[in-house]
């Protein structure tokens, strides 16, 4: 590559494309956090700018194809640009980097701390810049948020995981499990509340497996709730054998953490889940939902339900959709099997692609049966809704519980509590009439 000197090049443009997961949007925001603090104007991810940050996903092929497109995509249309390429997909395609030669500045899930050291970098030398570490033995990357552009913010405060399904690339490309400092999350939460954002979204890549030295997830959760000014704490999602006791406390004593929970199923086929290598069985899912309801009885419980598993069978998936029923979820996530290479998955009888479209389009059907069901049980109630979107009229934003509620108002009342009564469901809305103060 020719040495070309940016050194001089003042009042840079960027932007940021993100893919996946809500970690990503974590990390793209302290990212742009960083370039912001350090003079950098942020454009529109339609414009040209003079540095395009892609935070890639590797969670399918699906997801490594559609990175690698955007890759190519922008700089197809911005050929001048400085291109950084990031997380997932690169960590996971490193072998392969050197060859995409749209890419300026290449690095995995260790280093987006430093993106704007990276940056002046390839500014002085010109010289492309490609640093993906081993994830294995990373520790924490420190890093945190000074305002999230939502109402609600995500704070990251784990990050890798152990888990080794057998049908997931991620523990490869996030690594082993690390923990952020107590102390930096809860100031991290202090600080965004002071900012005004009224709900805070714990993540990770396994959330619920947070441990710092002697302190773990329920003494977090416990820290949290008490802090002044903080009226939601979100759980983005956990596994079912986390929910311990100690978390149940949590929820039994403070409101401050919502009436929604999300517990990644995968499959309600026993069969299945040993060969996802899910450690657990559906009735031990089952056993937890109901211990869950003995605490929080009107809690939203939604899944994540993975469709087409390798060897799956009509009578395994015939399993599943009862599971599902049984619990009755308030919403499902549903997934066509997608094959990783490298995973033990990879190497089983898939399941025919027409199969799974059938199977994915009856999960789909049953999902918004079940959360019309829960809507409906709120007709007529009394909730209280954070508008996140004013349009046409119409303020539209969630309950601590997850309903999408839609109601008049105007624009000045965005990000503030509101009252409403829920008059209708016009799904995915809930129809709602604003209570006079």
């Amino acid at each position: 590559m020719i040495s070309l000197n940016l050194e001089g090049r003042d009042n840079m443009t960027f932007n940021i494309m993100t893919l996946g997961c809500k970690v990503n949007s974590y990390e793209s925001n302290v990212m742009r956090d960083l370039l912001k603090s350090a003079g950098y104007t942020e454009v529109g991810i339609s414009d040209a700018a003079d540095i395009s940050i892609i935070n890639t996903c590797s969670v399918t092929n699906t997801a490594d194809s559609k990175s690698l497109k955007v890759i190519r995509q922008v700089h197809k249309k911005n050929p001048n640009a400085i291109i950084v390429a990031c997380g997932c997909m690169i960590q996971n395609k490193k072998d392969e980097i050197f060859n995409i030669n749209e890419i300026s500045i290449a690095f995995g899930n260790v280093g987006k701390s430093k993106i704007v050291d990276y940056i002046e970098e390839y500014k002085k030398t010109g010289n492309r810049i490609i640093d993906i570490k081993d994830v294995m033995d990373s520790s924490f990357e420190k890093m945190s948020l000074n305002t999230f552009d939502k109402t609600r913010a995500y704070v990251k405060i784990e990050d890798g995981c152990e888990n080794y399904c057998s049908y997931c690339i991620i523990p490869y490309t996030r690594g082993k499990v690390r923990s952020k400092d107590p102390r930096e999350v809860i100031e991290e939460v202090k600080k965004l509340v002071s900012c005004g954002h009224k709900e805070i979204v714990l993540t990770g890549i396994h959330t619920g497996h947070y441990g710092f030295k002697d302190f773990n997830f329920a003494d977090l959760l416990n820290y949290l709730v008490e802090i002044d000014g903080l009226e939601r704490l979100r759980i983005s999602s956990i596994e079912m054998n986390e929910i311990t006791h100690e978390v149940l406390e949590v929820f039994k004593k403070s409101n401050v953490l919502v009436d929604h929970i999300h517990l990644p199923l995968q499959s309600g086929s026993n069969s299945v889940l040993k060969r996802m290598n899910r450690k657990y069985l559906k009735e031990d899912f089952i056993d937890k939902v109901n211990e869950i309801r003995s605490v929080r009885p009107n809690i939203s419980i939604t899944t994540d339900v993975i469709v087409g598993f390798p060897e799956e069978t009509n009578d395994e998936f015939n399993e599943t959709v009862e599971t599902i029923k049984k619990i009755n979820f308030s919403k499902i996530h549903v997934f066509p099997y997608s094959v990783r290479v490298g995973t033990p998955a990879e190497k089983m009888h898939q399941v025919d692609g027409n199969v799974k479209k059938e199977r994915v389009q009856i999960l789909l059907n049953l999902s918004k049966e079940l959360e019309q069901s829960y809507f409906e049980k709120y007709v007529g109630s009394k909730v209280v809704f954070i508008p996140e979107v004013y349009k046409d009229g119409f303020l539209i934003g969630h309950t601590g519980n997850y309903l999408l509620v839609k109601s008049k108002g105007s624009e000045s009342e965005l990000h503030k509590d509101k009252e409403a009564v829920i008059e209708e469901i016009k799904y995915p809305y809930c129809i709602a009439k604003e209570l006079n103060n």
